[in-house]
């Protein structure tokens, strides 16, 4: 909710706020930030907050905003005030809270733009956004019809794609990214991973080495991983930076 009028990014028309919630710094912050954009401020019953949302234990506080907006494909490849795209694409995932979490460690990591297959795959929904915790507003996302041809597509724009496959031979750790260049990392889906028409189509496929005895990692930790090992080596920090 506070990133949803921090961000200013789609227009609020409400907040509603429980008349039974208690007072806190988040709600004063919230009361704050909703009173400076001239939204309106409406308390309500608990029973008609938790009828209305449509997420499960809603923390009190519910906000009627425009829907996010997708954006093109074409538009995520831009450099932006001296950036070059870090973009998560995502194969399938089909859980909403790991596409939350997912969400959230990629804002976090400084990825700018995700890219959504328009069919069997979870898009944003009120759980995706509550496991997020605001990430989505700061986010800007491509729905495309599918992942394999989008691949060709940043490959025609200049961004690489990194397919992340546990059983690819390559480590993640030795990934050789030039600073400043265009890139992709490729999640798939729970369980089953990239599918083969994408694994083929991605740039390269680099697997995350593991140490234990579980056969693999969630793909909300493994994104978590992986976002940031690219995040450091895209400023330069790697072993394998290049000029």
């Amino acid at each position: 909710m506070r990133e949803l009028l921090a961000a200013g990014r789609r227009p609020v028309r409400e907040v509603w706020i429980a008349e039974d919630l208690d007072a806190s710094p988040q709600i004063d912050e919230i009361e704050r930030l909703a009173t400076r954009q001239r939204v309106r401020l409406v308390l309500v019953t608990r029973t008609k907050l938790e009828r209305t949302a449509r997420t499960d234990a809603p923390q009190g506080v519910l906000a009627l905003a425009r829907p996010l907006e997708e954006v093109e494909l074409e538009t995520l490849c831009r450099v932006r005030r001296g950036v070059a795209p870090f973009l998560l694409v995502l194969d399938g995932v089909t859980d909403p809270h790991n596409v939350g979490a997912l969400l959230r460690s990629a804002e976090c990591a400084g990825v700018t733009g995700v890219v959504l297959p328009r069919h069997r795959a979870v898009h944003v929904t009120p759980t995706v956004a509550k496991v997020a915790a605001g990430a989505i507003e700061h986010l800007d996302m491509a729905v495309v019809p599918g992942v394999p041809n989008a691949l060709r597509q940043l490959d025609d724009l200049g961004v690489i794609s990194v397919g992340l496959d546990a059983n690819a031979p390559s480590s993640l750790f030795d990934l050789d990214i030039a600073v400043g260049e265009g890139v992709a990392l490729v999640m798939g889906a729970e369980g089953k991973g990239l599918a083969s028409l994408t694994r083929r189509r991605c740039s390269t496929l680099v697997s995350i080495p593991q140490f234990g005895t579980l056969a693999s990692l969630n793909v909300a930790a493994a994104g978590a991983v992986a976002c940031f090992e690219v995040a450091r080596r895209r400023v330069g920090t790697g072993s394998g930076d290049r000029a």
